[in-house]
């Protein structure tokens, strides 16, 4: 991560999500509609996400699943965020169907089309951002307290970055969980 990217990702810690577009809103595959507004009291992990053939998703999926299982039962949700490559295009939700089946996502799954929410959340604010495959988590008050900038994070990433970063949204999200939604930060 280049200095600037890290100072743009810095600055956004401890500061309110602003939320997904009412379109992206209105475009569930599964487990929605959900709003940030309407997951308050609950840690929020939001992933972008594309086709199978990214190498990125592929890697991440499992650890998503596995975040997902370990942690939902204590107020964690997960929300997939289908963005298509390589732009913002028209998708058939039976494709996304299938790409959100060949990764066996259970959790929450928008299709947002045309990159409104992408761009609301990531990419207007971290302009410099090198990945769209980004995860944000955000706290049961609709603060963003840890991103993971992109690529692929999994406990057996081939790469040391890879492993780093699962322990790092691992241990942020436990550390999330932990907390009383009513004790005070």
């Amino acid at each position: 991560m280049t200095l600037a990217l890290a100072a743009a990702v810095q600055a956004l810690i401890g500061h309110p999500v602003p939320a997904w577009p009412a379109k992206t809103a209105a475009q569930w595959l599964q487990g929605g509609p959900l709003t940030l507004e309407q997951l308050r009291g609950k840690v929020v992990l939001i992933r972008f996400f594309t086709s199978p053939d990214c190498p990125y998703c592929g890697a991440t999926a499992p650890a998503l699943n596995e975040l997902h299982d370990d942690f939902g039962p204590r107020g964690l949700v997960v929300i997939g965020m289908y963005t298509p490559k390589p732009r913002p295009r028209a998708v058939d939700a039976k494709d996304v169907r299938a790409c959100v089946a060949s990764y066996g996502f259970r959790f929450p799954i928008a299709i947002d089309a045309d990159w409104g929410a992408l761009r609301a959340l990531w990419l207007d604010r971290v302009p410099d951002a090198a990945y769209t495959s980004s995860s944000l988590l955000i706290d049961r008050d609709g603060i963003l307290r840890h991103v993971q900038e992109g690529g692929a994070y999994a406990k057996d990433a081939p790469d040391e970055k890879g492993r780093r970063d699962y322990e790092a949204m691992r241990g942020a999200v436990a550390a999330l969980v932990a907390e009383s939604p009513t004790r005070p930060r």
